[in-house]
């Protein structure tokens, strides 16, 4: 039996295909929050060795502020969301495993220096960055499910096996190998994306152009006034979170270790459940994406986000860490779902990439924020509200009244907004 939309950019792809769908993309999105989520275990250990006898207040200011400076290679994800509109969905994802999952294994051998380190893991970011994943499956599922079938994709991505193996691997083998150990991922990806099809829709707007190659400058001369306009409301929000979730995830482990002396046990009971609250988060999203609304999603993800990071700084509670996790989820469950719905099919890669990239300005400022903060704050209490401060700034966007999707297809999307 077969769970389809009907129209006519729309194949009668079966809902076996779109499970086998939801569960690459789901791999691939787990590749990426892997990649992204390590670092909190991972940056205790790169301090004790690029900054052995340092203070750790100066090694925290300075690790931040060369982070900041490699985060500018991060802006090259749009030419990966362009790559994805020209040549294909299953191209662009066969790329962006590549961009991650190579540059991870080179960790391993070549990140003899702090520097090197910091070019090979902000190419590695730069792939973790696209959200392309999400694009196939906004482009094939029926519209009443298409929140519930991102947040699957979502769901996977957010399995916390970074905070049961990556600490696994990082304890018995060395920070190097939380990262070097996706390179596998990579390879099994490199299988799968095998038998995946380019989304019909993508394949009309290819013969629309008379099978003519989309360049970076005619995708952009295609961009329409509501095209610019949501890709405002978007990096604004992407660019919020962006800095407070790399805050949160760069800090997190040396603010449990370092500056409240939790335990390396300790703190990965910590990250396990707050790992574990990231799945929670995707499945209560999608359902709610679908029920109640994507705004509705927004509004309560961002009100969270600020009452847990502003209790963090106050407390120094570990719940609230947890719960921080779970709410800022909610909001990234948002970026995804409404990011790959709301563009049109010929541009909707290219529109994502320029907000992406606008909002990746967050790995440049987020880590020179957190420099100075943490040079402010030793004990990172206003660390820690500040970052919950800045999770107001998404409410700011509903005052311009974006369209809520909920329950439309894409065609109804491109006419309503």
């Amino acid at each position: 039996m077969e769970d389809t939309e009907q129209t006519t950019s729309s194949p009668a792809y079966s809902k076996r295909y779109m499970i086998f769908l939801v569960a690459i993309m789901g791999l691939v999105s787990q590749m990426d929050s892997w990649l992204s989520l390590i670092e909190t275990k991972a940056v205790p250990g790169i301090l004790d060795e690029f900054w052995s006898g340092i203070a750790e207040a100066t090694a925290r200011s300075e690790f931040a502020l060369l982070q900041g400076f490699f985060g500018i290679i991060v802006f090259g994800v749009f030419f990966i969301a362009w790559f994805a509109d020209a040549y294909g969905r299953r191209m662009g994802i066969f790329t962006l495993v590549l961009v991650m999952g190579i540059p991870a294994i080179l960790i391993v051998f070549l990140s003899f220096n702090i520097y090197m380190f910091l070019l090979l893991y902000s190419v590695v970011i730069m792939g973790t960055t696209s959200n392309l994943w999400e694009v196939p499956i906004s482009e094939e599922a029926p519209a009443k499910t298409r929140g519930l079938y991102g947040s699957a994709a979502f769901l996977i991505g957010v399995i916390p096996l970074y905070a049961i193996l990556g600490v696994y691997f990082i304890d018995s083998f060395g920070w190097r190998w939380g990262y070097g150990s996706m390179f596998f991922l990579m390879l099994l990806l490199m299988v799968l994306l095998y038998y995946m099809k380019d989304p019909q829709r993508w394949k009309d707007t290819l013969e629309a152009r008379e099978r003519t190659r989309l360049g970076i400058m005619d995708a952009l001369r295609k961009l329409r006034r509501e095209d610019r306009k949501y890709i405002v409301i978007a990096t604004v929000v992407y660019l919020t979170w962006t800095i407070a979730f790399k805050m949160a995830t760069t800090f997190g482990g040396e603010y449990f270790t370092g500056v409240l002396t939790y335990d390396d046990d300790a703190f990965n009971r910590i990250l396990l459940v707050a790992g574990l609250l990231l799945p929670a988060s995707a499945l209560v999203s999608g359902i709610l994406l679908d029920k109640v609304g994507r705004n509705v999603v927004l509004v309560m993800g961002s009100l969270g986000s600020v009452a847990c990071l502003i209790g963090l700084g106050l407390t120094g509670e570990p719940i609230l860490y947890q719960a921080a996790y779970f709410f800022m989820a909610m909001v990234l469950a948002w970026i995804y779902v409404y990011l790959a719905e709301i563009f049109t099919t010929e541009v909707r890669s290219t529109s994502i990439g320029v907000c992406v990239t606008g909002a990746r300005l967050g790995y440049v400022v987020g880590p020179w924020l957190s420099a100075m903060l943490t040079a402010m704050f030793p004990v990172m209490d206003g660390f820690w509200i500040f970052a919950g401060l800045l999770m107001l700034i998404p409410l700011v966007t509903l005052l311009t009244k974006p369209l809520e999707t909920k329950g439309k297809t894409l065609e109804e999307i491109e006419v309503e907004r």
